[in-house]
């Protein structure tokens, strides 16, 4: 993806032993969302994905492994209705996002308080298809085709 109008991104789809899946609420919102965030300028995907796991809810590397990573890129735009956007999404129309989906080694602890400012304030355990019914309605599609993608995987995860 080289449309340089969409900042690069990665998303993070975390599932625990019991293969749940980590959402979290945006400090002052009431959506919830998986964790994401963008990809520094020489850094790889996959360093950017486990960068932002530790970043946004305190997950170290060696917590997890990466069961599956998006065959494509998928890309949302920002309404204009959620102006003023974060700086660092300013001179963006939206994202484009490589995901990756990541199952726990063993119990995980949940750090919220490792990004300053703080990005998320509440996680739960979710369902595989919860996430849809609370994420904020411009990343809705996004997310069904994620999951989309994701669900033979789940499935076979599910089932082992």
């Amino acid at each position: 993806m080289n449309d340089k109008s969409y900042r690069k991104n990665v998303g993070l789809i975390v599932l625990n032993k019991n293969n749940q899946l980590l959402i979290c609420r945006r400090k002052g919102k009431r959506t919830w969302q998986f964790p994401q965030g963008g990809i520094d300028v020489g850094e790889s995907e996959v360093n950017a994905a486990y960068r932002e796991l530790y970043e946004e809810v305190g997950i170290k590397k060696n917590h997890v492994n990466i069961i599956q990573k998006s065959h494509q890129w998928y890309r949302y735009e920002l309404p204009a209705r959620y102006k003023p956007w974060p700086k660092s999404l300013k001179n963006f129309k939206g994202q484009t996002q490589k995901w990756f989906m990541l199952k726990a080694n063993n119990e995980l602890e949940i750090n919220l308080g490792n990004e300053i400012p703080q990005e998320f304030v509440e996680h739960k355990w979710a369902t595989y298809w919860h996430s849809l019914a609370c994420v904020v309605p411009f990343k809705r599609g996004v997310y069904r085709k994620v999951l989309s993608e994701f669900l033979p995987k789940y499935i076979q995860l599910s089932n082992d």
